[in-house]
């Protein structure tokens, strides 16, 4: 993988890497202070803009801990920044719905990034039948 250019957009946040040996995801920080109200939403700013290689994108997920840490929760669930999303203050954020009153504190770790390469070109080629056997059901249990 090339090199990524990050351009931080404020200094109160430690620089980004990989989570402690454990993981290839990165945490991202909150770029400020945010005090949130129950139901209210903001996008939480992470203080942090990419230039990331043509084909490659980051999907932004929260930390197993956002919640419990903060009781808000991401919006959009997956945030996927594309390599378009380039500019010197095309800043990172964090949509944040907050189910209680909370208060999140500059270079509090809220979310983590790992890129990706685009999926390949694909086409569906529709046919009659699949030739499996059906399992009977919704997801891995195969039960309704």
């Amino acid at each position: 993988m090339p090199d990524i250019k990050i351009k931080y957009l404020t200094d109160k946040i430690e620089k980004l890497t990989y989570i402690g040996g454990k993981s290839d995801w990165i945490d991202l920080r909150a770029a400020e202070d945010v005090e949130l109200k129950a139901g209210e939403f903001r996008l939480i700013p992470l203080g942090v803009a990419m230039e990331l290689p043509k084909g490659y994108e980051a999907h932004i997920v929260p930390r197993s801990s956002t919640y419990k840490n903060f009781g808000v929760i991401q919006t959009n669930h997956m945030g996927v920044v594309d390599e378009t999303y380039c500019g010197d203050n095309d800043q990172w954020f964090f949509p944040a719905y907050a189910l209680r009153d909370t208060k999140i504190m500059t270079g509090d770790r809220i979310c983590q990034f790992r890129i990706m390469e685009h999926q390949p070109a694909i086409r569906f080629e529709e046919v009659e039948s699949l030739e499996n056997e059906d399992r009977g059901g919704i997801g891995s249990t195969g039960r309704k």
